[in-house]
This record gives structure tokens, sequence and C-alpha cells, in this order.
């Protein structure tokens, strides 16, 4: 064969798996057998053995495979992956249909109910139609580069139906029947099974080797467009109609609900249908349909506001709570812990149970040597539900909370507005290990090797009083530690050198002040660049920052003005940790007379000068604030060529509009 009739073949044969592929993976309707699928591969695979120049990476012939990587690649997201705010019964989602009605000032409005597939949330990037990556949710603004695994999901293409270049997002998943073959592969070996579907899932999309992921038959549901842009979609059903056009595949139990009743009915259904499914839900998302009213509605600091998730209700068992443990936090709350008689509940086995405080206790009369009925709030954390009172026997025991801190002996407070008792010595040694495995963790300083287990072990050794210390621990005091050996100390020093060079927002994260968590620590790094200007900010200062209550803002005024605190800064400092915020920033005060300051945009059609997201950036470090629909909130709408339906529609609605030529001007006059 020569390799102009080669290139040929490989064209067809390329095509021919691609729409056999599809039909048996997406649509589970395959038009042949098997064995035919299997004849043309291996003809394919002959090919490019032949002729290697014809191997490329969108072949069907290279799903499996890859080098094993050493570690993965952090990936930033387009646009952030949003979780979502949760309901539990009735009453929530109607307060969200309520809610949802006042801020629309209409009630005009329709809903999209999907499935929650209990799997691992992905992004995918495609380029001119081409798959280039993809990666997990991470924190929802940065994720880890899983691509090579997700390159093994057979329901992925590797090139889709046009050439968009877009970003799209879904849960990955095991079905049931890979779940049992895997477990029971597992207990061959003498290994530990899996507890459920969605923690194989996600185990099998983090091996290294691509290999594995590729023997665990994972699957994908499509479920969104991370930046609907030019595909001219109004709203979220029709952009999964197009996701499924483009060979994406889609749930198909979805369905548009005018009412808040159609969407009850349809959660009932699907509640009772659940066990019939060859996959996990845990519960049903819902979606304001339009994009233009998902704009108007806006996200709160965590999620949107357009949507929610329903959580079906937890399974419920029966146990005996055998005693109480008391923890000490990182913010001196003292929390109560059951110890329970091991029970397995919703795929796994449960021996300790959140209790929360005293207040619960009291009011749900629990005492030890009770039966009790646990369940798992969310699907994830155990909790004490109630007491089986008709169990008692007589010899139970009541509990009383502590006078004194159960690890340095303090007076416990209880702050008025607050059910927590608290120990408030600032040298409290559980409060000050808490606050170390704090700092070093994934989401604050992020120092690999750094385990509770080895601050535990530095702090009982007198190595380390506070974080600064770990700044200055030796390689010969590290060496003396039981199961420290060369390579791992030497490991352990060059991520504590490395996170010295963390942006600001990390560090601010890692301390540990009340209130602020990863995005607004974002926030706050963002707004004042240095270490220094955020402390010498005042309440009235930092509550004139979007995202920053009074709550927040008190937190951190408080914070900064203990000399502990600024002592601890000055050490970190001294020791030549990043005081300064690394990331993109948005526009300063001195920016403000922009055009586009607290400006409403929409980009749309096609622009020679600056591609979508450079744009987008250019505008926003201006102040402004680009979103992907057209709406009566919209500013102004910028349109490219070949500009279609937000162009019509920002037309319609008498909306100011601009050329691409408009655009560079104001541009220009920035500098």
């Amino acid at each position: 064969m020569e390799l102009k009739e080669a290139q040929k073949r490989a064209a067809e044969l390329h095509s021919l798996l691609n729409q056999y592929g599809y039909e048996y993976y997406v649509l589970d309707e395959p038009s042949v057998p098997d064995s035919v699928y299997d004849e043309l591969y291996k003809e394919l695979v002959a090919i490019e053995q032949a002729f290697p120049e014809l191997q490329t990476e969108e072949s069907p012939t290279q799903r499996v495979g890859g080098q094993v990587l050493d570690a993965f690649q952090k990936v930033e997201h387009n646009t952030p992956m949003l979780s979502l705010g949760n309901a539990f019964n009735e009453q929530d989602l109607r307060d969200f249909d309520r809610r949802v009605k006042q801020g629309l000032g209409t009630d005009s409005y329709s809903y999209i109910c999907e499935l929650k597939i209990d799997g691992l949330a992905v992004s995918l990037r495609f380029e001119d139609g081409l798959f280039v990556k993809g990666a997990t949710r991470g924190n929802g603004t940065i994720g880890e580069d899983i691509t090579a695994n997700l390159r093994t999901i057979r329901s992925i293409p590797l090139r889709l139906n046009k050439p968009y270049t877009m970003e799209v997002r879904g849960e990955a998943y095991m079905p049931k029947k890979s779940f049992v073959t895997l477990n029971e592969k597992k207990e061959e070996n003498g290994e530990e099974p899996f507890a459920n579907p969605r923690n194989a899932a996600a185990g099998s999309l983090r091996q290294l080797d691509p290999r594995i992921a590729a023997s665990r038959n994972l699957d994908i549901f499509l479920y969104g467009i991370g930046d609907t842009g030019e595909t001219g979609v109004t709203s979220h059903s029709e952009g999964l109609d197009l996701l499924q056009t483009l060979g994406l595949k889609t749930n198909p139990h979805r369905k548009r609900c005018q009412t808040i009743e159609d969407v009850l009915e349809y959660i009932s259904e699907w509640t009772e249908k659940r066990p019939s499914l060859d996959y996990d839900i845990d519960g049903i998302v819902v979606k304001v349909d339009s994009l233009s009213h998902q704009d108007e509605l806006g996200m709160t600091a965590k999620s949107p506001r357009w949507a929610i998730a329903y959580k079906f209700p937890a399974e419920e068992v029966v146990t005996v709570l055998k005693g109480i443990e008391l923890t000490v936090g990182r913010t001196g709350v003292i929390t109560p812990t059951a110890l329970l008689e091991p029970v397995r509940v919703a795929g796994t086995t449960v021996q300790r149970a959140s209790l929360h405080n005293e207040d619960l206790i009291r009011e749900k009369d629990i005492r030890i040597g009770d039966h009790v009925v646990v369940k798992k709030a969310g699907d994830i954390i155990p909790e004490v539900v109630k007491v089986q009172l008709d169990q008692r026997t007589g010899k139970e025991e009541e509990f009383h909370m502590p006078t004194h801190c159960p690890e340095c002996d303090s007076e416990l407070v209880r702050i008025e507005g607050e059910v927590a008792l608290r120990c408030i010595n600032p040298k409290c040694p559980a409060q000050i290990k808490e606050g170390m495995i704090h700092f070093v963790s994934r989401n604050a300083m992020n120092i690999d090797g750094l385990g509770e287990k080895v601050i535990i072990q530095l702090f009982d050794a007198n190595l380390i009083k506070d974080v600064a210390d770990l700044y200055k621990l030796t390689y010969e005091q590290l060496i003396s530690l039981e199961r420290m050996g060369d390579k791992s100390v030497n490991k352990l020093l060059a991520s504590i050198e490395a996170s010295k060079d963390n942006s600001l927002e990390r560090l601010l994260f890692g301390l540990g002040i009340r209130h602020v968590g990863a995005k607004a620590a974002r926030v706050l790094a963002e707004e004042y660049n240095e270490m220094d200007k955020l402390m010498a900010a005042n309440v009235s200062d930092l509550v004139a920052i979007n995202e920053i209550g009074e709550k927040m803002a008190d937190a951190i005024v408080t914070y900064f003005s203990q000399e502990e605190c600024i002592q601890l800064i000055n050490e970190l400092k001294a020791c030549g940790v990043n005081m300064s915020y690394k990331g993109k920033r948005k526009v300063e005060a001195v920016e403000s007379d922009s055009y586009f300051a607290g400006k409403t945009i929409v980009l749309t059609g096609k622009m020679e000068e600056y591609g979508r997201t450079e744009a987008k950036e250019l505008i926003e470090a201006l102040g402004g604030n680009v979103t992907g629909s057209v709406s009566k909130k919209t500013d102004l709408v910028i349109a490219g060529e070949d500009a279609g339906s937000k162009l019509k529609k920002a037309q319609d609605l008498g909306l100011e509009i601009w050329n691409e030529a408009q655009l560079l001007a104001e541009l220009g006059k920035r500098g």
C-alpha cells in the first residue's frame, strides 16, 4: 500500500470507527457486531505501524496507553467550575423558587432538571474541535490535568462533529457493573475494595498510569458549557442539545419544567426510579433554563443563585454510642464526637459521627450507651440523627461538657451569640497543631510531605511552636526523627522552600483568620496586593469590598491588631516568605475612570485583533464585568464579525453596541 492510499484508508477508518464507537458508547445502539469493529480497528493499527506518520492524537488507536506520569500538572479553568447550594426537602426547593421569582421580578421562567450523577466533576477543553485537555474540578478555579486518563473514556470524542473551541463540563463516573467487577478483582488480589463507585471513579482518574484508568471502564455525562461564547445558545437546554449534536454524551433523562410543582414531580419520579439506573445518582440538579435569566440572578460568593442541588434523603442505620470524644479545633472550638459501634452507612464503615455541640446533645438527649440513628449528611459526613428511646435500659450515662480545655486545662468560654464552647488560650497546643495542619494543607501553603502525623511529630519533639518555625527547620533536626530518611528529608525541605514563593492569598488562607476562606483570601490579596496594606486596613475599608461582610472585616482587623500575629508576620517575612499577590489583578482605584469600570459587558462575534479570552482579561483589568449572555442588565455589547443572536437581542433591547474599532480605540487610550 502506498502512502497516499494509506492516508485515504486511514481517514475512512477514523470516520467508521468514530461513528461505530459513538453508536456503541454514547447512543447505546450499536449498528454493527463487535467483530466488525475489531477487524477495522486491527486494520487501522496495521496501517499506523506501517506508516507511523499517520498516527495522530485523534486516532481511535490512541485511546489507551501513553507514558506513566510523574505527577499531575495544575490547570486553571477558563471559567470557574461553580459548586451548587443544596436543598434537602420540599420547603428548601420552594424557598429557592421564591428567591428566583423575586430576583427576576416575574413568574415567566422555566427550569431544567437533571439527574445528579455521583462521580467526579471534570472539565474538557476542545480547540478547533480537537480534545486537547481535561482537568478535575479542584477548588473550582484550579484543577489537575488528567487528560491522559480522560482520553481512555470512549464516550469522550477525540474530535467534535464541528470545529468548536470550547470548554465543557461533565461528571465522570463508574457504572455499577464496572464497580462490581473491579471490587471482585481487588478482593481476589487481597486488596481493600473501593467503598462506592464514586470513590472508584475518582481513584481511577487520579492514576498516574493511564492504562489503569483504561482498565476501569469509566463513562461520562456532559452537563454544561463553561463559556457559551459563540455557540449562539440562549438557554441551558439548548446548550445540552448542542453538546449532543457535537457528539458528546448527555444524560437522556433531563426534563424542562415550567413550575416548581413540575420540578417536585420529577424529583418524586426519580427518587422511586433511582435504583433502576446502572449508575449512581445522589440527587437532582435544578437550573433556571434561560441564560439571560441566569445572568440576571447572578451569584453569591459561593454558588449561583440560578441553580440548586436537591439531595436525596440519606440512608439511616441504628448502632450503639459507646463514648464521646472531645477535640480542640484550630479556632479553639471544642467539638464532641460520638464513638460508635462500627456500622455500614451509604457504602462505608462508620465508627465516629459529629455531635456538633453541647446544645445538640441536650436537645436530642443523647447518652453514652444509647442506641442511636446515624446517617451521612449529604451522603458524606456521619451524624447522629436521634436516639431510640424505646431501647433504653436505664444504664445509659448522661454526658456533660467540661469546664476546662481537655488539652491545656484553660477555662472554656462561650462567646455571646455562639453555641460552641471555646478555648481562648493562644498557646493551647491543640490549636497550634491544628493551625499548622491547616497552614500546610493543599489549598493553603501546599507543603508536600508535611501531613498531620509529621506536624504532630515535629511539635512533640519541640522543633516547632508556630508556623514560622517550619521555615527554620534544618536537615540535622529532621533526619533525627523516626521514619525520616535522607530522601524524604531533602524532599520536605525543598517543598518548604518552594512554598515561600506562594502568592499572598495562600498565606492569608493558611493563617486561619476567622471567617476568611480560600475565596475571600484571594479577593483580599487581589484588592490590597501587599500584606502590609491589608494589615493597615480598617473595618470600613474592608466592608467596601464586594464579598467582604462586617463579620469577616471585624475578624481581619482583630487578627492584625494582636501583637502575637504581627510578630508572626514579621518572622515569616524574615524567613523569606512572599507577602505579595502574584495573580492577575483587577483595576486599581486610579483606573476607576475607565469607561468599562462597573459595567456589564458582552463580547460576541470574531475579533481580528484580540481573542475572546484576551479581550475579556483586558476589559476586566479596567474594571468591567464580562458575561456570556445579553440581558436588560447588560451595559454594552461589543460585536465582531459574524455576530449572531446576541447582537440581535442587544438591538431589540436598545443596548449600546460597539464594533471592534471602538473597542481598540478605548483600549488604546489606556496605553
